[in-house]
């Protein structure tokens, strides 16, 4: 899944290589929320989905990027984040989404309850070159 960002607006590009890289995540997402308009329970599930990634990209991915911004679809708006690093990958994709692994250190989500808080969720990891999620939430 490409990000349907909206033509003529940049995402915005952040850093995540320390702790303090995921509160301007959550900000940034944050106030893109509310110019979608976000619904303050799906704001909530988006920043909740937004920290499990970005603090997964920091911790096991080493830190990488985050891009965040508005996207349009077919009359839909909402807001996109494209977390990616150049980590070790994700072994075992299967496990890892499954509902109740965890790593031990997480916020307790893991990646399968970050799933089901967005609308639309992609993984693409490869063992050695690091791990790509797109979040979605889209605007009711």
């Amino acid at each position: 899944m490409t990000a349907p960002w909206v033509a003529g607006v940049e995402p915005e590009r952040v850093a995540v290589a320390q702790s303090g890289d995921v509160v301007r995540i959550r900000q940034l997402v944050r106030a893109l929320a509310q110019e979608c308009r976000l619904s303050l329970v799906d704001q909530t599930k988006l920043i909740t989905a937004t920290s499990e990634l970005a603090r997964n990209t920091l911790v096991y991915g080493g830190g990488g990027t985050v891009q965040a911004g508005l996207v349009q679809n077919r009359g839909r708006r909402g807001v996109a984040a494209v977390f990616a690093d150049d980590g070790p990958g994700i072994p075992d994709v299967e496990l890892a989404m499954t509902d109740g692994w965890t790593s031990g250190s997480g916020l307790g989500l893991g990646l399968s309850g970050t799933r089901r808080l967005v609308d639309e969720f992609e993984l693409a990891t490869e063992v050695g070159e690091g791990t790509t999620v797109t979040i979605i939430k889209w605007a009711r």
